[in-house]
C-alpha cells in the first residue's frame, strides 16, 4: 500500500459501514485486515476540512465523505492517569489539555457505550476517571474503604478546540460552575494564547462581530447590525520566526504571536488572525478567505499551532486570584525551532483535517 490511499464515498456507499467500504475498495484484504487498519489508528473519515481519525469500523458512511488510509498509525490518545493536573480542590480542577482530544464529548456521542467511548476519549471523562482513581488510592492508603463510584461529574465552563493544547478549568460543584460561568460572561477571566501565524503581522487589537456563516458556511466577521456576537482579541508579536540563512531585509515567513482574549467566541483567534491575512499555521478551516484563494501554508505544522498558555480567575468560593502558565508542548516547540532554522515541520499526520467543534459558542 502507498503512503496514503484515498477513496471517495459514492451514492451507492450511503449507509454502508466503514469496514464494508474498506473491504470493497481493498479487495486483497480480508475482513480481519480492514478491521485491523481501523483498530491500529490508520483510517480517517469525514468531509473537508474535517477528515478525522475514525476508530469505529461499523460507523455508517455518507456519500461525499472521504476515507484516507495512512501507511503509519496515528499516535495513541492519552489515557486516564496521563493528564497533568495543575490544581485541584473541592470546587475546581485545572488541567493541561493535550492536542488531539476534545474538551468534552459532542452531544451526538453522549449515548455511546463505554467500549466505544474508550476508542475516542475526551478530556472531561479522562480527568474525572483520574480524580476518581486517585481518590480511591488515597482512601486505601489511609486504610479506609471507599466504594468505587462514578462520582460527581465535572462541569464545563469553557472549551478549547480539539487540536489546541493548553490550560482548561472544570467546575466540580453547581456553585463553582455558576461563579466561574459568571466570570467568563463578564470577561474577567485571564486567557492568553500562543500561536504560530503566517507572515509578519503588527501588534494591535482586533475587534469584530462574529457570525455563524460568513457566506460560505464558515464562521467569520459580519457587517449586519445586531447580527452576531462582539469579539475582541489583543494580539502582540512575540518574535518573527526568521532563519539566519535568510537575507536581513527579508520579511519573516512566520511569526510567534501572543493573543489575549477579551471575549471567548468560537474560533475567535483563528478567525481574527486569518482575516488579518495571517492565519494560524496548520489551520485547515480558515486558511481560505471568503471569496479568495487559500493562503499558502508551507509551515508543515503537524496540527493547529495554537496553545492556551495562561489561565487566571478568582476562586469561586475564596475569591483568591489564581493564575497558571503552561509552556507549549514538544510538537509546537519543535515546529517553532524548525521554522527558526529555515526548515518546516513534519506535516499533518495522514493529511487529515481538524475537527471544528462548532456546536458551542465558548471556544477559541
Amino acid at each position: 500500500m502507498s503512503q496514503f490511499s484515498e477513496f471517495q464515498c459514492q451514492e451507492t456507499d450511503e449507509g454502508k459501514t466503514l469496514a464494508t467500504c474498506l473491504r470493497q475498495w481493498l479487495s486483497d484484504k480480508s475482513w480481519a485486515d480492514v478491521k485491523r487498519l481501523v483498530a491500529t489508528r490508520r483510517v480517517r473519515l469525514g468531509r473537508e476540512p474535517a477528515i478525522d481519525l475514525c476508530m469505529d469500523p461499523v460507523r455508517r458512511v455518507h456519500a461525499g465523505e472521504v476515507v484516507r488510509i495512512s501507511g503509519e498509525s496515528a499516535p495513541p490518545p492519552p489515557r486516564a492517569g496521563a493528564i497533568k493536573i495543575r490544581h485541584v480542590d473541592s470546587q475546581v480542577v485545572v488541567v493541561e489539555k493535550p492536542s488531539g482530544i476534545s474538551t468534552v464529548r459532542h452531544p451526538a456521542e453522549r449515548q455511546w457505550k463505554e467500549n466505544r467511548r474508550e476508542l475516542v476519549p475526551c478530556l472531561d471523562e479522562l480527568v474525572q476517571a483520574q480524580l476518581r482513581h486517585e481518590s480511591v488510592g488515597l482512601a486505601a492508603a489511609k486504610g479506609k474503604f471507599q466504594q468505587k463510584s462514578p462520582g460527581a461529574r465535572l462541569r464545563v465552563v469553557h472549551r478549547i478546540d480539539k487540536e489546541t493544547s493548553g490550560l482548561v478549568v472544570f467546575a466540580r460543584t453547581v456553585d463553582a460552575e455558576r461563579a466561574l460561568g459568571g466570570q467568563f460572561r463578564a470577561h474577567t477571566v485571564h486567557r492568553r494564547y500562543l500561536a504560530v501565524v503566517l507572515g509578519q503581522p503588527q501588534s494591535g487589537t482586533i475587534s469584530s462581530v462574529l457570525v455563524r456563516d460568513r457566506g460560505d458556511g464558515r464562521r467569520g466577521s459580519g457587517s449586519v447590525t445586531k447580527v452576531g456576537k462582539e469579539a475582541t482579541t489583543h494580539m502582540e508579536v512575540v518574535k518573527p520566526l526568521l532563519s539566519e540563512k535568510m537575507p536581513k531585509t527579508a520579511s519573516a515567513p512566520f511569526t510567534l504571536v501572543s493573543c489575549r482574549l477579551e471575549t471567548g467566541r468560537t474560533h475567535q483567534i483563528r478567525i481574527h488572525m486569518a482575516e488579518m491575512g495571517h492565519p494560524v499555521a496548520g489551520d485547515p478551516v480558515y486558511l481560505q478567505p471568503y471569496g479568495a484563494p487559500p493562503f499558502n501554508d508551507k509551515s508543515g505544522a503537524p496540527r493547529l499551532a495554537l496553545h492556551a498558555a495562561e489561565l487566571g480567575f478568582e476562586h469561586p468560593t475564596t475569591g483568591e486570584a489564581l493564575r497558571w502558565e503552561m509552556q507549549p508542548p514538544p510538537d509546537m516547540r519543535k515546529l517553532i525551532e524548525a521554522l527558526e532554522e529555515g526548515k518546516t515541520g513534519p506535516g499533518r499526520p495522514g493529511a487529515g483535517g481538524s475537527e471544528t467543534e462548532d456546536w458551542d459558542d465558548e471556544e477559541t
